[in-house]
């Protein structure tokens, strides 16, 4: 899949947040967007996702150079992971399952993508504890599960290492190069962390001046 996103604005209360933002986002490959706070970084993903609407501008995902329509089969292969990841007081496996339960899948295909996607981000052999008992850092790599169970072909992150100790940082850098190397995903994510962009991105690009601009690091 490809994504276009197309002259983007967005207003809260008449501020212009995002003006007639346009960019090309291509399939396989990690993108990593910085600027500072309250530039627009997280309203952009959720206007990505289809969880926030513009004030005006398009958003279109292309297979095989065909538009998509923005329907729940598109939205399925789209998955928007936040900061604060919500879990549920139950184990593991069942937060990890949750979604592909509400959609109505059996059983066997709940259990084998559950416990897969747990596996991938290195909690199958917490599959049984609370979750509620996990570290900051494992519920971030639970929220990566329970998104990567339903398989998506474009996975946004928002601060997916914010207040997330150094070695679960490391983890989950990993678990994102991995999902593009294993399963093809396109990845976009927000950092504050300059370091971090460049360990990962295969682009970085900054929203400025309510635009994207494609700034090297000097």
């Amino acid at each position: 899949m490809k994504l276009i996103v197309s002259n983007i604005c967005k207003n809260y209360n008449n501020i212009p947040i995002l003006s007639d933002l346009t960019y090309s986002f291509n399939g396989n490959s990690i993108y990593v967007i910085m600027g500072e706070n309250g530039v627009g970084k997280s309203t952009f993903l959720r206007i990505c996702a289809f969880i926030e609407a513009p004030n005006s501008g398009k958003v279109t995902y292309y297979r095989n150079h065909k538009a998509l329509e923005n329907n729940i089969e598109t939205r399925r292969r789209i998955t928007l992971l936040l900061p604060k990841v919500g879990i549920f007081n139950a184990d593991v496996y069942k937060n990890a399952a949750y979604g592909l339960k509400i959609r109505g899948m059996k059983k066997k295909k709940i259990k084998e993508a559950a416990c897969e996607a747990l596996d991938f981000v290195g909690l199958l052999h917490k599959k049984d504890q609370n979750a509620l008992t996990l570290s900051s850092g494992e519920t971030q790599r639970l929220g990566i599960a329970r998104a990567l169970a339903f398989k998506p072909e474009f996975i946004f992150l928002d601060e997916p290492t914010a207040s997330v100790d150094y070695k679960n940082t490391r983890l989950i850098e990993d678990i994102i190069k991995k999902l593009k190397k294993s399963i093809g995903a396109t990845i976009i994510m927000t950092t504050h962390e300059k370091e971090q962009a460049m360990r990962i991105g295969d682009k970085i690009i900054r929203i400025e001046e309510k635009k994207i601009k494609e700034k090297p690091f000097n």
